[in-house]
């Protein structure tokens, strides 16, 4: 058991007999009162989120975990399938686990995949991923005034504001986090 305190971002705990993700974490203390630490936890069960306070006196189990970096490889009805390349075994990730992620899954590209315990829990996306370019209008002449965007859609189906001169089959970096364009390849 551990304190409260050694909570951290991204650290898997046993809260009420499951195991949670922290998703956020503060420390925070009133007066002169103790102090405690507020999370936001997610089930790796059940995906639902909760905030918990733990006070100073309270005991957390931290979860063994590790992560590796698999190559995905296809998807079909089990889930998505990954593939360790140093032993070539097959990991399964169910559609729950990846959720809205998927849009930024690439064949032959690879990805961290957390493990509690050696099973698999959830996908990490990198900051940013390499997509190709599938439908891109043609600018039109004087669209040349200042920062001007067009939009276009990427292999994953998404619609992504990029600079004009952006064309189809180009390769551009796109940001996980809020979907905007970050450059060419």
């Amino acid at each position: 058991m551990a304190s409260p305190t050694e909570i951290r971002k991204g650290r898997a705990i046993l809260f009420q007999g499951s195991p949670h993700i922290v998703l956020e974490m503060q420390h925070r203390t009133q007066g002169r009162q103790a102090g405690f630490v507020q999370t936001t936890l997610r089930s790796l069960q059940s995906g639902s989120t909760t905030t918990t306070k733990f006070r100073s006196t309270d005991n957390v189990e931290f979860l063994h975990t590790t992560t590796q970096k698999l190559e995905y490889s296809y998807q079909d009805g089990d889930g998505f399938h990954f593939m360790d390349l140093e032993t070539y075994e097959d990991t399964v990730l169910s559609a729950e686990m990846v959720g809205e992620d998927e849009i930024f899954l690439v064949e032959g590209n690879n990805y961290d995949i957390l493990l509690v315990d050696d099973q698999a829990v959830r996908l990490e996306l990198p900051s940013s991923v390499e997509v190709t370019v599938t439908e891109a209008p043609d600018a039109l002449r004087g669209d040349t005034a200042g920062n001007v965007l067009k939009p276009v859609t990427i292999s994953s189906g998404i619609t992504v504001q990029v600079p004009l001169f952006i064309k189809k089959d180009d390769v551009i970096k796109v940001s996980t986090d809020d979907r905007s364009y970050l450059g060419r390849v």
